[in-house]
């Protein structure tokens, strides 16, 4: 940790910086896994206010 001092004695920590990396592009295999489990969670979603529909 990075500590500096003021000339009135105060201290002041810095917090250490993470190493910067980009993200990469999903593969096909996850766009896929993706728009798999968007379809579910809209199924799901969609059942759920069905229901609550039907039994309102």
């Amino acid at each position: 940790m990075y500590t500096t001092q003021n000339e009135e004695g105060i201290l002041n920590n810095y917090a250490s910086e993470p190493a910067i990396y980009y993200a990469e592009f999903p593969s096909p295999e996850q766009q896929q896994s993706y728009a798999s489990q968007g379809a579910i969670a809209f199924l799901l979603v969609t059942f759920t206010l069905l229901t609550a529909f039907a039994a309102s």
